[in-house]
Order: structure tokens, then C-alpha cells, then sequence
């Protein structure tokens, strides 16, 4: 049966002071997940056994380098760097951003190269990832550059999708990147990713307004008549079901969301804010528009806990089991086109 097939899932560590690596590991405590996964970790063995005893946790962990065979019971550890790596729970410090970008960038050229299926990515610090090799606001900029296709930041849970017009942006920039040509771009790339990555036959998609109440017919600003509402008629008058400008205050507590397949919000708080209301610990980040699956939890580095054997795995498990669903369903997809 296709859903007992097991993939392959590269697995990039995140921040090393954050919870990303206590989190993967406690996942896969959980001897069941290997009838669905094989485990391919870009790390380091050291480094992550050290955790593993630091938390008392049982993962069973397997040093795997390229061209071996990978152990199907266990998780498989790619070292990708060799010096000793000093965690310091709960910390910001350039060390730590240091080795989340070389085992993003080890677990991304894993993707590429077909030697993983799907890629899902725990927490980076924004901040002290930023080097002259990465100049981006997150992962998603970083896996358009590098695995090609326009990107859409696309919050997902089986009941609620929201996807972005603008992600990483400061607030005060939004205004001027609401352009015709940006919105007729998300607005496919998330009906695409409803078809082929969901198995939506036919999509409807709602779309919140720029200002609020959308205006007000001029008096809360023009953008909404002038730039978002003219585009998304002549969107829809091409046969796409697309709704809007809603009026973003009352949209979600009047449940007008479960009229859609999924919603487009302008700007990241707009969005976030009432996704993770909704579905917090239960949501997963996925980016939709590229040529490779890759997706990722909910939640950030979480400093504050640390080391404490406190995260909570619910929303990396979901983040699993989502890049899973959605490979198995572009590859039907792709059958059928053959």
C-alpha cells in the first residue's frame, strides 16, 4: 500500500541552544515513527548525543555518511562539521548560528540532490544565522534562492490554511509591496499548492484586506479599492474562486474562514496571529511553490526552555507527517501527468 511506503526525511537541527534537537529526538523515542520515516539528522554525533544524555532520552541514533546505507530503525547522523560544539542552553550566540546554517545547508544539498525525499527544518534564531552567505529573513527566502520556484509562506493545518502576500517585512514596507503583479503571484502559487499538494479539484481561496474594514471606501486608505480589489475581480472574472478584501478584525470570529479552502492575509501578524490562536502546537510551516517539499513546526527556537526536557513535540510531528502527505501527493500527481 502507498501510505505504509516509508520516505526518506532530511532533518536540519535548527539553533543547537534552542529545542530543535531535543524535540527530534524525543519524536523519534517513539519506535512507531520508523514505519513511516527513515531519519537522516545534519548535525553532529557529539553534539547530539550529548543532548540525548542531557535530557535522558533513549533515541537511538546511527553515524551515516553519504553513499552508506542508512539504518531504517534509527536516526541516521550526518556530521557536518568536526570541531566540538559547546551547547549553551538558551543562549543567542554566533557559534549556534554558525552550525544551524551549515546543517541547513548540508540538509538543503541533501534535498537537492535526491538524497532525501522531503526536508523538514527545526528553529534558526534569525538573528545569529545572518552571515555572507545567508542575508535572508528565514528559511523560506533562503529555499526559493536555493531550490528554485516562487515561494509562498503557507501556515497549514487539515482544517486551516493561511497563506502570506508579504512574510518577513517590516510593518511600514507592507503598503508598497502590495502590487497587482505580487498578488496575482501568491494567489496562483496557493492555488496550485491546494491542487497538486492537496488534491483540491477546485480551490476557493479568501483574501483579507490591506486597512482595516478594508478602507472604509477611501477614508482608511485607498489600497484596497485601488490596488487589491481590481486585481482579485480580474482574477476571479478569469474562473478562479477568489473572494475578498474581507475586513480582517471580524473575519476569523465570525468563522467566515470555513468558507474557504484557505485564506490569503496581507502581512505576517495578520495572518499568524489568529493561525496560532487557532491551531497552536498543532500547525506546520510549509513552504509551497518550490520544487521540493520541505516543511517545519510552528514554533521558534524557544530559549526560554532550553535544556529543560519541556518542548513539546506536536507540531514537528505534524510538520513530519505533512511533508509526508504532501510528497505522496505531488508524486500522484505527477503519475497522472506521465
Amino acid at each position: 500500500m502507498e501510505e505504509a511506503r516509508k520516505i526518506k526525511v532530511g532533518i536540519s537541527i535548527g539553533d543547537p541552544n534552542g529545542i530543535g534537537i531535543e524535540v527530534i529526538l524525543k519524536i523519534f523515542e517513539q519506535k512507531e515513527l520508523f514505519d513511516f520515516f527513515t531519519p537522516v539528522l545534519y548535525g553532529n554525533m557529539k553534539l547530539i548525543s550529548f543532548q540525548k544524555r542531557h535530557l535522558n532520552l533513549r533515541t537511538s541514533l546511527s553515524p551515516f555518511k553519504q553513499g552508506g546505507k542508512l539504518s531504517p530503525n534509527q536516526v541516521n547522523v550526518v556530521d557536518v562539521w568536526d570541531k566540538v560544539y559547546n551547547t549553551t542552553f538558551g543562549k543567542s550566540t554566533p557559534e549556534g548560528g554558525e552550525q544551524a546554517l551549515k546543517s541547513l545547508k548540508a540538509a538543503t544539498a541533501a534535498l537537492k540532490e535526491g538524497h532525501v525525499d522531503v526536508l523538514v527544518t527545526a528553529p534558526i534564531d534569525k538573528h545569529n544565522i545572518q552571515s555572507d552567505t545567508f542575508k535572508f529573513p528565514g528559511h523560506t527566502d533562503f529555499l526559493a534562492k536555493e531550490l528554485g520556484g516562487k515561494s509562498l509562506m503557507f501556515m497549514i493545518t487539515d482544517e486551516l490554511k493561511v497563506g502570506l502576500l508579504t512574510d518577513h517585512v517590516p510593518v511600514s514596507e507592507v503598503a508598497e509591496l502590495i502590487t497587482p503583479e505580487r498578488i496575482e503571484e501568491k494567489v496562483s502559487l496557493m492555488m496550485r499548492s491546494l491542487i497538486e499538494d492537496f488534491g483540491i479539484s477546485k480551490p476557493k481561496i479568501g483574501v483579507l484586506g490591506i486597512n482595516p474594514h478594508t478602507g472604509d471606501q477611501g477614508i482608511i486608505g485607498s489600497e484596497d479599492d485601488e490596488v487589491l480589489r481590481p486585481t482579485l475581480k480580474k482574477i476571479y472574472n478569469k474562473g478562479q474562486i477568489v473572494m475578498g478584501p474581507y475586513a480582517a478584525d471580524s473575519f476569523f470570529g465570525a468563522q467566515t474562514h470555513t468558507q474557504f479552502d484557505a485564506v490569503l492575509a496581507v502581512y505576517h501578524d495578520q495572518g499568524l496571529i489568529p493561525f496560532k490562536t487557532l491551531s497552536f502546537g498543532r500547525g506546520v510551516n510549509y513552504t509551497a511553490g518550490l520544487t521540493k517539499v520541505r516543511t517545519s513546526p510552528d514554533h521558534g527556537t524557544a530559549f526560554e526552555i532550553a535544556g529543560k526536557g519541556e518542548a513539546r513535540i506536536d507540531s514537528f510531528k505534524e510538520a513530519l507527517f505533512a511533508a509526508r502527505q504532501i510528497y505522496f501527493e505531488r508524486s500522484a500527481n505527477e503519475n497522472i501527468r506521465d
